[in-house]
């Protein structure tokens, strides 16, 4: 999805179409910038195999309880759905990286630092929520009782993003407002400061799918009040 100097392409974070689509965008489009959804820390842990991702349970005065459990519980299903199609969570932004350092592009981390995030969804997370968690899990991992069909090794269509997310609102209101409606804004916010500061930059920005229409739509209704100062 274009618009004005920015492009942004939604990407399935297992999917082995969002690296080729990834690779693709950067050595054809030629940007000058690459925006990523990431911290810094994600980010390099990202890059250092030998650097700990995991959630340790000395985190969780740090992050909270609920954060602590659901970063677990999240981490596991996104590997055991990367297992099944020979795909790491996040290679779509570790091949973004790479091609970033090898073309010598400018690099921005527009995400939220993942401990603000998992303390804001220990805060807001309600245990029905939870409980709805564990369950769709089960039901998902254990009962193979098959919500969507779609090829995990391609990213999603937009009609099954946006059934999913209607989905999320409804039987997740806090999660969806934490994860996805609160992201949204800090990395529309992020964009927008991107492209009023540096107008003449060609800027990528790679984010999940989820979020994709809906920053686009920040944007153009806010860029033309928004200060970069």
């Amino acid at each position: 999805m274009k618009y004005k100097n920015l492009t942004i392409i939604g990407t399935s974070h297992i999917s082995k179409e969002s690296m080729n689509q990834v690779e693709n965008f950067i050595e054809k489009q030629n940007p000058t910038v690459v925006a990523l959804e990431l911290d810094k820390k994600r980010a390099y842990a990202l890059m250092h195999d030998h650097i700990k991702r995991s959630i340790g349970f000395s985190d969780i005065r740090r992050i909270g309880f609920k954060g602590y459990l659901f970063s677990l519980i999240g981490a596991w299903a996104e590997k055991k759905l990367g297992d099944m199609v020979g795909v790491s969570p996040g290679d779509e932004m570790k091949t973004a990286l790479k091609l970033i350092k090898k073309n010598n592009l400018k690099v921005a981390y527009i995400d939220q630092d993942i401990d603000i995030t998992l303390k804001r969804f220990s805060k807001t997370l309600t245990w029905k929520e939870k409980w709805n968690f564990i369950v769709d899990l089960f039901r998902g991992f254990v009962l193979k009782q098959k919500t969507y069909t779609f090829d995990l090794n391609k990213v999603p269509s937009k009609k099954i993003v946006d059934k999913m997310i209607k989905e999320v609102k409804v039987r997740y209101p806090n999660l969806y407002l934490v994860l996805v409606k609160e992201r949204n804004i800090f990395m529309a916010k992020k964009l927008m400061h991107l492209i009023k500061l540096k107008p003449e930059d060609k800027i990528l920005a790679i984010v999940g799918a989820g979020h994709e229409e809906e920053m686009i739509k920040l944007i153009k209704k806010n860029i033309n009040k928004f200060d970069a100062v």
